[in-house]
Formats: C-alpha cells, sequence, structure tokens
C-alpha cells in the first residue's frame, strides 16, 4: 500500500489515503499526477518541522483536481454499473467499487479547505 497524503498549514496532523499499488501506478500516468508542481516544502508535523515535496492546493490546483475526480468518479461508476450486474456477491462489489471509493475518498480531502498541501510521492 503507498499513501497520498494531505497536510493542512496549522500544524493539525496529515490525512493519507492509501492505495494500492496499481492504483497509484494508474493515478501516476493519469492526469493527476500532471495538476501541480512538487515544489519542496518546510512544514511543522507532529511539532517538527520537516521539508517535504509538496502540491500547493491554492484555488486553481484545487479546482482541477477536483475536475479530474469528478470525472473519473463518473467514468468509474458507469463502468462498475456495466461489471456489477443485478446481483454481486458482496466480495465481487468490494473489489468492484475499490477505487471508486478511493476516487471519492481523494475528492472530498481535494475539497476540505482545511488541506493546503497534497504530497503524492
Amino acid at each position: 500500500m503507498l499513501d497520498i497524503s494531505f497536510y493542512p498549514t496549522n500544524g493539525e496532523p496529515a490525512y493519507s489515503v492509501e492505495v494500492a499499488e496499481n492504483f497509484y501506478g494508474w493515478l501516476a500516468k493519469s492526469d493527476f499526477s500532471k495538476i501541480g508542481k512538487s515544489v519542496p516544502r518546510k512544514i511543522k508535523i507532529e511539532g517538527e518541522e520537516e521539508k517535504l515535496p509538496l502540491v500547493q492546493l491554492g484555488k486553481d490546483n484545487r479546482r482541477k483536481l477536483r475536475t479530474f475526480l469528478g470525472e473519473e468518479i463518473i467514468r468509474e461508476s458507469d463502468a462498475i454499473l456495466t461489471q456489477l450486474g443485478d446481483s454481486p456477491s458482496k466480495k465481487e462489489y468490494q473489489d468492484a467499487t475499490y477505487r471508486l471509493r478511493k476516487l471519492q475518498e481523494l475528492r472530498k480531502c481535494v475539497e476540505n479547505e482545511n488541506y493546503q498541501y497534497l504530497q503524492r510521492v
């Protein structure tokens, strides 16, 4: 599992979205990785100052990420409805919706104005 982390500027703890390697690989090849630029920035984490490669979630980057994630959520929803049919098992449902759930979790973090930075590495 790999993490995509969201950081506030007020020293509060970061929030990490754990994702499978294949999902992370797909994100890395998608427009998600092209939105914003990772810049080494000093940030306080649990009282300690660290320098991390972070993308600032300013108005423009936040809007672009929200648009990307929204479009992918629509595509993924359509694919799931086609794939699952009328009566999937619990395991089939969980496997089929993994990507959709992670996209939604990322979208909620991007939309949360408390998070000012994104770490994709």
